[in-house]
C-alpha cells in the first residue's frame, strides 16, 4: 500500500492535491448540476481551508500521537540498545561539500537519541536506507540515509553508532534488517526513536519483528494548536495534515498486513 502511495504521486490522494481535485470536479459538475457543484466544490474548499491550519490538522495529529507517551525514565527501562529511525534528506548540500545530510525531522530525532544515549549509555543503530550519489565526483559512491545520521550522530553530536542498516526502504524493512542486526548481539529490547506520528506504525513492526520495544517518541505537534494563529492557514498546518494523513493510512495498512 505505502509502495502504491509512492507509486502514484502522494499528493493525489493526500491533501492539498486531492481537495484541489475535489473542487475541480465540483466545477466541472456546477454547470450541469449547479446544486450539487456546489456542494462538491464548497466541501473541497471548506475542508482546504480547516486542514491548512494546525488546529484542523491536530483533529488528526492527537489520535496518533495518543497512542504513544514521551518516555520519562530511559534508564529505568532495561533496554540494551536505542535504534533511531532515518526520515529524509537534503540532498547534495553545499555547505557540507554537496554531501547528503538528515533533514530536520531526521535532526530531531538524532538529537533525541543523543540525548538518550548520554541518560543510558546504551549502543545506537541508526536504521534507513535510499542510497543516493554523494556529491564529490572524485569520491562518489551510495550512501545510505543510515550512513548520513550516523555521520551527524558522531561529528555533530558527538556520540557514538554502533551499527548502520542501510538497507531499509520503508518502515517494515527498518525493523526487519535492524532486527536481524541486533540479535546477532543478543540485543532483544530496545529504546525505539522516531517522531510521535511516526511511533504507532513503527511500534508495531519492530514488535512484530520480535523485538520488545520501549517507545521513545519525540515531535510532538497535537497539543501546541491553543493561539489563535492556530486558526490561520498556514504551510506548516497543511504539511502536519498531509503527514497525520499519511501516517494513519499507513498504520491501516500495516495492521492488515502484519496484524
Amino acid at each position: 500500500m505505502l509502495d502504491f502511495l509512492n507509486a502514484i504521486p502522494r499528493g493525489l490522494i493526500l491533501p492539498p492535491a486531492n481537495l484541489f481535485l475535489l473542487i475541480l470536479i465540483g466545477l466541472l459538475l456546477w454547470r450541469r448540476w449547479p446544486r450539487a457543484g456546489r456542494i462538491v466544490a464548497g466541501t473541497g474548499l471548506a475542508l482546504l481551508a480547516i486542514l491548512s491550519t494546525t488546529a484542523g490538522a491536530s483533529l488528526f495529529v492527537r489520535p496518533l500521537e495518543r497512542m504513544s507517551a514521551p518516555l520519562l525514565a530511559p534508564e529505568r527501562a532495561g533496554a540494551q540498545a536505542i535504534v533511531v529511525l532515518a526520515a529524509g534528506r537534503l540532498q547534495d548540500a553545499p555547505e557540507y561539500g554537496g554531501q547528503d545530510i538528515p533533514d530536520y525531522v531526521a535532526l530531531a530525532r538524532l538529537r533525541y537519541a543523543a540525548h538518550l544515549q548520554r541518560r543510558t549509555g546504551l549502543p545506537i543503530l541508526v536504521s534507513g536506507g535510499v542510497g543516493a550519489k554523494a556529491g564529490d565526483a572524485a569520491a562518489s559512491r551510495e550512501i545510505a540515509l543510515g550512513e548520513a545520521m550516523a555521520t551527524a550522530l558522531r561529528e555533530d553530536f558527538g556520540v557514538p553508532v554502533r551499527w548502520i542498516e542501510g538497507r531499509s526502504r520503508d518502515t517494515l524493512e527498518n525493523a526487519a534488517f535492524s532486527t536481524a542486526m541486533l540479535r546477532k548481539d543478543g540485543v532483544r529490547r530496545i529504546l525505539l526513536v522516531t517522531d510521535a506520528m511516526h511511533m504507532p506504525r513503527s511500534r508495531m513492526v519492530f514488535a512484530h519483528a520480535g523485538l520488545e520495544v520501549v517507545e521513545a517518541p519525540t515531535m510532538f505537534f497535537g497539543d501546541q494548536a491553543r493561539s489563535s494563529g492556530a486558526f490561520v492557514p498556514s504551510a506548516e498546518g497543511m504539511r502536519r495534515s498531509w503527514y497525520a494523513l499519511y501516517e494513519l493510512i499507513g498504520l491501516a495498512w500495516y495492521r492488515v498486513r502484519v496484524g
